[in-house]
């Protein structure tokens, strides 16, 4: 942990902009400064889960500058949830309505509205471990990623209480999206990435994978680690999980699986015969 707040003195402090924060949350001593970290969250009907969420994240002591969360048209009172704790909290939120909608959209939306240097990126509903957040951050601010993925599914990480077909399809859609990324779990969205990286290789991401289609954009250059987390079935709330989503990770690695094809031909192609020459 100290080696994170060590690292965050490298980096630039900006001032917010104060119309962007509803009740103009977090001052300290009269003046509004953004860390170089922020945490962005979408959220879909998760008011149950909203205070907890902020409690567990401020319990790990990161220095993170906001939490923005990033709603798609909630009706459930999470937006006034969220309203509620931004008066003392470094807390704010992001409305988007109508056809916007999407997690990959409402990530770069949050990224976009942003001046931090670094992001961690994690669903609302609790399922990922906020305490793991500094072992995301450490090799990113210590200049050795680029991006680190919480995996379930390398020595240390695990899903307790999933039924046996959920872990049997993640499983299958993690090793069907390897060849393509080099990674054990792409199919994850607990993450820490540079604010660069985010908005080159994933601005058009599209679906629920964004950590996945991140990586096959981004696969020659970017710098990738995976760390061990324990992702907890959600308590309170829906899964957004469905078939449409299903279908769109489908297509993207479909689409993937084409492009690497494509590049394969174009590197492997063998050059036209010349015709030797006797002049």
């Amino acid at each position: 942990m100290d080696a994170i707040r060590n690292s965050t003195k490298k980096f630039r402090t900006t001032e917010p902009n104060n119309s962007l924060l509803p009740g103009h949350g977090f001052e300290a001593r009269g003046r509004l400064h953004l860390m170089p970290i922020a945490i962005i969250v979408p959220t879909l009907e998760e008011a149950d889960n909203i205070v907890p969420l902020v409690e567990q994240i401020e319990q790990t002591n990161i220095p993170f500058g906001e939490i923005i969360f990033v709603d798609d048209g909630s009706t459930d009172g999470t937006r006034g949830k969220i309203h509620a704790l931004a008066a003392a909290h470094r807390v704010r939120l992001i409305e988007r309505n109508g056809a916007e909608r999407g997690l990959a959209g409402a990530i770069i939306a949050g990224a976009n509205a942003s001046s931090a240097d670094i992001f961690v990126v994690m669903d609302a509903d609790l399922s990922h471990p906020p305490e793991k957040m500094a072992s995301l951050l450490q090799p990113v601010l210590a200049n050795k990623a680029d991006l680190v993925i919480g995996s379930r599914y390398i020595p240390g990480g695990a899903t307790p209480g999933w039924p046996a077909w959920r872990r049997f399809l993640s499983r299958i859609a993690s090793a069907l999206a390897y060849p393509l990324t080099g990674v054990h779990d792409s199919m994850g969205g607990f993450f820490a990435i540079r604010r660069e990286c985010l908005l080159h290789f994933a601005s058009q991401a599209a679906g629920f994978k964004i950590v996945f289609e991140t990586l096959v954009r981004g696969r020659k250059t970017l710098r990738v680690r995976e760390v061990p987390i324990v992702f907890r079935d959600r308590v309170r709330g829906i899964s957004k999980m469905s078939l449409a989503q299903a279908v769109r990770f489908a297509v993207a690695w479909l689409r993937a699986i084409g492009r690497r094809i494509t590049e394969h031909k174009a590197i492997t192609a063998p050059l036209p015969a010349q015709k030797l020459s006797r002049d």
